[in-house]
């Protein structure tokens, strides 16, 4: 029963929480790292678990985003998930400029 409770309150808590609080994942380096990331090898890493989304620039950032180094960053706490435009959008996304934005 308790590990019961302690499982549907983490998935509670992890609904609550923006998506920028959760680890970000490195990116392949491309150029100037985003603001919030440091260069670890051929990545830029997350500098701290707080670090905010950030996408490969392709073209213009999309809404919510802002270019930080060769990188488009979200400008907020709630910026929604993005990826680069690969043909149509994923069912429950939207064209953003050259990226899919989730609705």
């Amino acid at each position: 029963m308790w590990s019961l409770s302690l499982t549907v309150g983490a998935a509670i808590l992890s609904a609550l929480v923006p998506a920028w609080v959760q680890a970000q994942q490195p990116l392949p380096k491309t150029g100037s790292c985003p603001s919030g990331y440091h260069q670890s090898g051929n990545y830029c890493t997350p500098s701290s678990a707080r670090a905010r989304p950030a996408l490969p620039k392709v073209g213009s950032c999309p809404s919510g985003y802002h270019q930080s180094g060769d990188y488009c960053l979200a400008s907020s706490d709630n910026a929604k998930p993005a990826v680069p435009k690969q043909g149509s959008c994923p069912s429950g996304y939207h064209q953003s400029g050259d990226y899919c934005l989730k609705s």
